[in-house]
């Protein structure tokens, strides 16, 4: 049995440690191996990396290990301005392959914007590219709902590569993209991606104090280790006394609040068909929780509520879903 939406592997995860390794947490290529055997176990078929995830180095991992019929996903992301412009597009793209070596791409994400170059100039880049035969579809991330219809406006004119497939944030307590977002997307028939389903590590239900989270080291939270820190404590820190009343909440029905997270997702949320969720974990241990919980049933109409209130109470605080 799988779930009712695909689970997509994300690889953020994989990397050498480092100032710039994002947050990157398995370290060896052997460890990473165990938990792509332990994904592709259960039937599903498609890796997500990014040349920003661990310095580079996710996708030298990749290279080195056995991924069987999956797909592999990267995206170009735009550290410096400038980087979207079709030279900066290209050499991106470039090392992606490189450091993939063995693997093709599936598909070609835009990361973020690069609002400094003109659209139309990364998109020809895009084409480009996609028509020398580098990755079979292109996709988008973090942008906001009028920069897609831009997009799929200037990419249909033209005769371009149109984007199918957008990654964005989504879960529980961040629901911002159901506004214009998904009615934009439904539209134009590209599919959604939902990444972060666990609120960045919040709704596992560990860190449910400021003190908690300032303290914890060696991870996502950790300014040492990611330079995303800052941004992620900044934006989960005022919904702490929320997950904290969830947990409660959930506690008296006997589910775990990652388990409530998941199932929202797969049954409630405002998902689809052609959609998915990426996931990942530290260990196959916790990755089998997070891929059980996934294939999980529906809630009941009373866990569905709390989780409801949970938005209600954390939208004020809830980030804008493009950067």
């Amino acid at each position: 049995m799988t779930s009712r939406l695909p689970l997509i592997f994300g690889a953020g995860s994989f990397g050498l440690p480092g100032p710039r390794s994002n947050g990157a947490r398995i370290h060896t290529v052997e460890h990473a191996q165990q938990l792509v055997d332990c994904y592709m176990s259960h039937g599903y078929n498609t890796i997500d990396t990014a040349r920003l995830y661990g310095g580079g180095t996710s996708e030298e991992f990749l290279s080195q290990m056995e991924l069987g019929a999956c797909f592999v996903d990267t995206k170009v992301y735009p550290g410096q301005h400038g980087d979207f412009s079709a030279k900066g597009i290209r050499e991106s793209l470039k090392k992606s392959l490189e450091a993939l070596g063995k693997h093709n791409i599936r598909t070609f994400y835009l990361h973020s914007p690069d609002r400094t170059v003109p659209i139309e100039e990364t998109l020809r880049a895009v084409n480009d590219l996609y028509a020398e035969g580098h990755f079979e579809q292109f996709g988008l991330s973090n942008y906001n709902a009028w920069e897609v219809a831009e997009i799929v406006g200037i990419t249909t004119r033209n005769n371009w590569v149109k984007p199918v497939v957008y990654q964005g944030c989504y879960n529980a307590i961040e629901r911002t993209t159901e506004v214009e977002l998904f009615p934009c997307l439904r539209h134009f028939g590209i599919g959604f991606y939902a990444y972060s389903p666990l609120a960045g590590g919040l709704l596992v239900g560990k860190i449910l104090s400021e003190e908690a989270m300032t303290t914890k080291t060696g991870g996502r939270w950790d300014p040492k280790v990611s330079h995303l820190a800052p941004h992620l404590r900044a934006t989960y820190a005022p919904m702490i006394p929320v997950v904290r009343e969830l947990k409660e909440g959930l506690d008296k029905y006997g589910l775990r609040l990652p388990e409530a997270a998941q199932r929202w997702l797969q049954h409630h949320s405002a998902l689809q068909p052609g959609d998915a969720v990426l996931i990942g974990a530290a260990s196959v241990e916790q990755l089998e929780k997070n891929i059980g919980d996934c294939k999980a049933g529906p809630l009941s109409e009373e866990v569905v509520e709390l989780l409801e209130r949970a938005w209600q109470q954390a939208k004020p605080f809830a980030p804008h879903y493009a950067w």
